[in-house]
């Protein structure tokens, strides 16, 4: 056997492993690393690697375990570069741990164990292949153990039983030498029905089955909650729990925990199951937490049953201690808007996080959700217009929204992304316009959360006529104070607004909205970035304890709510994953996932490559121009390079992404086109094409046409309401130390320094703000792939099993010294 790889191989069919070796050895080396790599390489001119290459290279120490030395290895392979030609740079380059990388080990394990889920009673196989220079010897474990007479490649349990289940490895011997063979996790599932009897695993392999589905449950508060689901296939299935259509943070799981379950854990459950070609949902079960009532008796006393229920018996006094009479929503609605891509103001970031998060929160508290970014007046008319379709009598109704605003004479409004400069109350959406129609629905509660500045706008001297009814059942949360701003801060990654940054730490609470806000308000006074520059104000006349984890109890004559509901619910329905097959023999999975209600993210995975190919690879184009799309920014191997930096975590991995924004704009059927490059070593590796039209209907938020003529009895009618007649106050004089807008910064008169803090909501047409004391935050930002999650509350999903990666290091230095 020689001792390093076929020189003739290109390194695009490196086995993995020996990539992995290969980068870290240039990525740790900072004078004989990537970029020298990368210089002797440019001098080369059948490979071509230029400056713009390696700046792509370098972009990828900003992505969670980016590597740019991978990247310059994929591109050199994707121009023919060779194993040989590598070698030969390695060793001028003169990193001799890369280069030893590339020699062919005295052992090497060529078929590796894998992971599976089996049913009871089944077959289990495992298997280990190896080759070295002399005999090898095999010996498997399961954790620390040795399995008793198991030193063959091939690790036989028949049947399998419960105990089984487990973490097994194989250790390979060849003389002095000995490798580990990965780690192979066996889930044994204990299901009373069965398959055919004597019936091999090896003929389920390949396919995802489920076996056990979740059941419904009925709780009391502080009762442990445990759904479990669980499915058969090679390799083991991922899971992943949802709640309320909501991912839950750690429920990755077979078994979903929670020791000890609050109010807010009702819902709906389901479980996604997946594997690397396959996806599949467990039935949706229901979840009820009831409240425990704990009773008081003062006195010693005798009493029946009767009596004790008896009102006004000859008992002494009963009551129940603090457990107030539990109030409930007929549904609970909720419309937030993020604008931040304004085209003749400021733009901001804030409102993106701030408008996702909630969308998660919210959904685990039962509300119907629509979380909507940049829209335009008419759109945002047409979207308000909707959602209050939806508000019917007992129904609790949230409008939440992040971007310009500004406050004259009491009246709040929201400005669209399409606003001119400067823009006045016609331009614009009046929230307590919004608010009267929501008082005609007869709604059980009404909270606005307004995210924006709340300066005058002296390009505005009219006054809405918006006459309110007086109801005891709104709720106003202002992001700032009246005259005030309201603040986004930067930071090296994607952050929430000041609001949102305390108030999804409190939006679960089981209290009453005001209470929580409150509590808000106290977390924002304790934060040194902003004190003194913007807090909370709290407008209230909610005169019950209205709560936003009030369970849902739907009235009896709710005809008209359900077929509204069902038409929303149609537009957040996402397209199905399809599979393309094409005439070559490669099959294609088109697949989609909602970042927001007009955000969809498209994604591409080869399924099925014939062996006869060298190269193959699915992309989409050809888009309605409506959507305004950008190409550079289409068919991406990272979620992160399309713009896809708050989803990332929850798609598949080794795809292609696209993200189209705007669905709202689309007046016809999304069709758009896949299309196949393939190469085959037969044809000289030239590329060869293939399409496929594809039509997907009007995808979620689209099929409301919000692009439509406003309606005439829409919010409009109640915006434009008469003007009485007014003056701006005259400007005073600027005081002499006062913050003046800056393209998007506040900046002292005197220029000295800046403060931490970007104006995010502000009114950009001459707002006045107060002094910047201090430099709390790093003024720069940049994207990044991941975001903080939300604070975890005190029962949290706990899972049964562990996870392989966690066995790895210790078990193997452990084993170092068994060896025969």
């Amino acid at each position: 056997m020689s001792d390093s790889v076929d020189r003739s191989t290109k390194i695009s069919l490196l086995k993995e492993p020996v990539v992995k070796r290969v980068c870290d050895a240039l990525d740790k080396s900072s004078d004989r690393g990537w970029r020298r790599l990368g210089e002797i390489v440019g001098g080369e001119r059948r490979l071509r690697v230029s400056s713009n290459d390696m700046e792509m290279c370098s972009l990828k120490v900003l992505e969670l375990e980016g590597s740019p030395s991978r990247m310059l290895l994929r591109l050199m392979g994707e121009r023919g570069c060779t194993t040989g030609h590598l070698m030969d740079y390695l060793v001028t380059l003169g990193n001799t741990e890369a280069v030893q990388c590339l020699k062919t080990s005295a052992l090497q394990i060529l078929i590796q164990p894998q992971s599976l889920a089996l049913i009871s009673g089944h077959n289990l196989r495992l298997s280990c292949h190896a080759v070295g220079k002399s005999p090898v010897q095999y010996q498997w474990f399961k954790r620390h153990e040795e399995v008793p007479n198991c030193s063959s490649p091939d690790l036989v349990i028949s049947p399998v039983h419960l105990k089984d289940a487990g973490f097994y490895i194989c250790r390979v011997n060849c003389g002095d030498t000995f490798e580990f063979s990965k780690w192979a996790q066996v889930d044994v599932l204990n299901v009373t029905r069965s398959y055919a009897p004597g019936q091999s695993y090896h003929s389920l392999e390949g396919r995802l089955k489920l076996a056990i589905q979740p059941q419904s449950q009925q709780l009391h508060v502080g009762e442990a909650l445990q759904l479990e689901c669980g499915a058969v296939g090679r390799p083991i299935p991922r899971y992943q729990w949802h709640r309320n259509g909501v991912p839950i943070l750690n429920g990755t799981k077979r078994k979903l925990m929670i020791p000890h379950v609050m109010l807010d854990h009702h819902g709906r459950y389901r479980c996604e199951i997946s594997s690397s070609s396959e996806r599949m949902w467990t039935n949706e079960v229901d979840v009820v937490i009831a409240p425990r009532i704990s009773v008081q008796i003062t006195g010693a006393t005798e009493c029946s049953e009767d009596d004790f229920y008896a009102i006004g018996g000859g008992c002494s006094e009963l009551f129940l201690n603090s457990v107030p009479e539990q109030l409930y929503a007929t549904d609970k609605v909720a419309l937030l808007i993020g604008n931040l891509s304004y085209r003749n103001h400021p733009q901001l970031k804030a409102p993106m996080v701030d408008v996702y998060d909630l969308t998660n929160l919210l959904r685990q508290l039962n509300f119907k959700v629509v979380s909507l970014l940049d829209l335009t007046e008419s759109e945002m008319r047409n979207a308000v217009d909707e959602f209050l379709l939806l508000l019917h009598k007992g129904v609790y109704g949230l409008l939440y929204y992040a971007g310009h605003g500004y406050e004259n004479y009491g009246n709040s409004f929201m400005v669209p992304v399409d606003a001119p400069n400067p823009y006045r109350s016609a331009n614009c959406l009046c929230v307590q316009s919004i608010l009267k129609l929501m008082q005609e629905k007869e709604t059980d509660l009404n909270v606005f959360l307004l995210d924006m500045c709340r300066k005058r706008n002296f390009h505005d001297d009219s006054t809405p006529n918006v006459v309110l009814r007086v109801t005891a059942n709104i709720v106003f949360g202002y992001a700032t104070c009246q005259d005030a701003e309201a603040f986004e801060l930067s930071s090296s990654g994607f952050t929430n607004g000041v609001f949102v940054k305390f108030l999804k730490k409190r939006l679960l609470d089981n209290e009453k909205i005001t209470v929580v806000l409150d509590r808000v308000a106290e977390d924002m006074g304790q934060f040194d970035a902003t004190k003194g520059k913007q807090a909370l104000e709290i407008r209230s006349s909610l005169s019950e304890r209205r709560a936003l984890t009030d369970p849902i109890q739907p009235c009896d004559s709710a005809d008209l709510a359900h077929a509204d509901s069902r038409q929303w619910a149609k537009a957040h329905e996402l397209p199905e994953s399809m599979s393309l097959d094409f005439d070559c023999g490669a099959q294609i999975k088109l697949g989609f996932a909602a970042e927001f209600s007009n955000v969809l993210v498209i994604y591409t995975h080869i399924v099925k490559k014939p062996e006869d190919m060298s190269f193959c690879q699915a992309h989409v184009t050809d888009f309605s121009q409506e959507l305004d799309v950008d190409p550079k920014e289409m068919n991406r191997e990272t979620p992160e390079e399309t713009g896809i930096y708050l989803l990332s975590s929850s798609l598949p991995q080794h795809c292609l992404y696209t993200r189209l924004s705007s669905l709202q704009k689309l007046r016809e059927e999304l069709v758009f086109t896949v299309c196949l490059q393939v190469t085959f070593p037969a044809m000289d590796d030239d590329p060869v094409h293939w399409t496929k039209s594809i039509n997907i209907g009007k995808p979620l938020i689209a099929r409301l046409d919000l692009h439509r003529a406003m309606r005439r009895n829409s919010c409009l009618q109640t915006c434009l309401m008469p003007h009485s007649p007014s003056h701006s106050p005259c400007h005073s004089p600027r005081p002499e130390h006062c913050l003046h807008l800056h393209h998007g910064l506040y900046q002292a008169q005197d220029h000295s320094r800046l403060s931490p803090l970007h104006h995010a909501y502000e009114h950009p047409q001459g707002a006045v703000g107060g002094s910047g004391d201090s430099y709390y935050e790093n003024l720069s930002r940049c994207h990044t792939a991941s975001l903080s999650s939300s604070p975890g509350r005190p029962s949290i999903p706990i899972e049964a099993s562990d996870d392989i990666n966690e066995l790895q290091t210790v078990f193997i230095n452990s084993l170092q010294l068994q060896q025969p």
